[in-house]
């Protein structure tokens, strides 16, 4: 009986094992994905060294003159690509998670939805990956905050910032930077806590816009005021 126990036990830790096995193949189509989606953005980041974007853009494969002429609509249409991609890997194996695919590529999928327009159809697919422990919750928790700012309501943790170009009381164009507005704000730090977040609301602003940023807290319909006014 002890003999039948023990190949029995043998037998359900060699299935556990197959099945929490990383999918090596799908691990590296998913990290060359997410090198491409963080490896564009790092080029417009304003404390980025010139040879750091110059071998960046070796890296990536850039044309210095494509680039140049292109800009931002590089990043666009290679998040066009990376979510068609993701698309497909999800539709195969639904959210390629910790246990898929290990850490950091976990990550891989949640960059690329959240830097689409795709965002309200797979937020209850990443609040369940979410739920099973297969990213953070303080990933559910940002993506649903860009949910709401894209929806024009209020956010929930306070990780999503803004910026509109208007016009001051003189008529001149001015770009505005902003934290996206936070229902309860009073209450924000407890949620952040309960979501995860290692770091207030107050620490996260300084950390999106700098030491010397001075948060407002704009209401929703001061934000759409600033939209509208350089209509």
């Amino acid at each position: 009986m002890r003999k039948i126990f023990l190949l029995l036990f043998w037998i359900s830790s060699l299935l556990m094992n197959a099945q929490q096995q990383v999918n090596e193949a799908l691990k590296k189509e998913l990290d060359e994905i997410m090198k491409v989606d963080q490896g564009y953005r790092m080029l417009f980041d304003s404390e980025i060294t010139p040879e750091k974007r110059e071998q960046l853009l070796e890296d990536l494969n850039i044309d210095k003159e494509e680039f140049k002429k292109k800009s931002w609509q590089l990043v666009a249409e290679h998040d066009s690509l990376n979510i068609q991609k993701i698309e497909n890997i999800i539709s195969k194996y639904g959210y390629p998670g910790k246990i898929l695919v290990g850490e950091p590529t976990n990550k891989a999928a949640w960059y690329v939805i959240q830097h689409s327009t795709k965002i309200g159809k797979y937020l209850p697919l990443i609040k369940e990956a979410g739920k099973k422990k297969e990213i953070p919750f303080t990933w559910v928790a940002m993506m649903e905050d860009r949910y709401l700012m894209n929806e024009n309501k209020e956010q929930i943790y306070g990780t999503q910032g803004k910026g509109e170009m208007t016009k001051d009381k003189d008529g001149k164009e001015v770009f505005i930077s902003f934290v996206w507005p936070v229902k309860d704000l009073k209450n924000v730090n407890k949620r952040r806590k309960k979501a995860g977040f290692d770091s207030t609301f107050e620490e996260n602003v300084k950390r999106m816009y700098g030491p010397d940023f001075k948060y407002e807290p704009y209401t929703l319909k001061q934000v759409l005021e600033l939209r509208n006014k350089n209509k």
